[in-house]
């Protein structure tokens, strides 16, 4: 799967973008992300607050760019990778599980200040939804265009398995209800395994996948 190199244009909104995600994670780890304004991030970034609005929403969502930036992409340049007679569940999982557990001392840093902020805590479990672009191509062109209805629900299912794991594993603490919403001031505590999560939230999909393997078999 090959992607054509960017023009000028998009290399400079890419980094406008990296330039505001890494300031905004700078200023976080400084200060706390309470005390960073949309204002602080854009002014160390070299931009106008508006220019900023045009990257993203919220302050949260800058921190946790820089934390989770082409991870959606990764996992899909992962599973396309991966030969046609690896079983496609398991190039999916593994790719997950590679993408969102093997971190360096920089993004380990990050997700321990992620975890103290439920706001931020929230805003990490929306960037899951990214995940289905990148893969409903990648699985497109494993599966064919014949396909292509297939792989985008896979891939949106993939999705919502991950966002499901890290909900999960991010629960606030002494809130082990299904499904409860964190409040702000909760702590939240890693609880368990991520790749066991994780691979316990994609095991349903695999007669899916499996399914999808088997429609393409001459």
């Amino acid at each position: 799967m090959t992607t054509p190199a960017p023009g000028l244009r998009e290399r400079k909104k890419q980094a406008t973008r990296e330039a505001l995600r890494e300031a905004a994670l700078r200023l976080a780890m400084e200060r706390g992300a309470d005390q960073v304004r949309v204002e602080d991030i854009a002014e160390a970034a070299g931009v106008s607050p508006r220019t900023y609005n045009n990257y993203f929403a919220s302050r949260e969502q800058a921190i946790v760019s820089a934390v989770t930036a082409d991870r959606e992409a990764r996992v899909a340049a992962a599973v396309a990778a991966q030969p046609a007679a690896v079983r496609l569940a398991d190039a999916v999982t593994e790719a997950v599980v590679e993408q969102y557990t093997n971190a360096d001392e920089r993004e380990h840093k990050a997700f321990l200040l992620i975890t103290t902020q439920t706001a931020l805590r929230d805003a990490f479990l929306d960037t899951t939804v990214g995940i289905e672009p990148p893969l409903t191509a990648a699985l497109t062109e494993r599966l064919g265009v014949a396909e292509a209805h297939a792989a985008r629900v896979l891939a949106a299912s993939v999705a919502a398995a991950v966002r499901i794991a890290l909900d999960d594993w991010l629960r606030p603490a002494g809130n082990a209800g299904a499904g409860a919403s964190s409040v702000a001031g909760e702590l939240v505590v890693p609880s368990g395994s991520l790749p066991d999560q994780l691979r316990a939230a994609l095991s349903p999909l695999a007669p899916a996948f499996d399914a999808a393997e088997r429609r393409i078999q001459p």
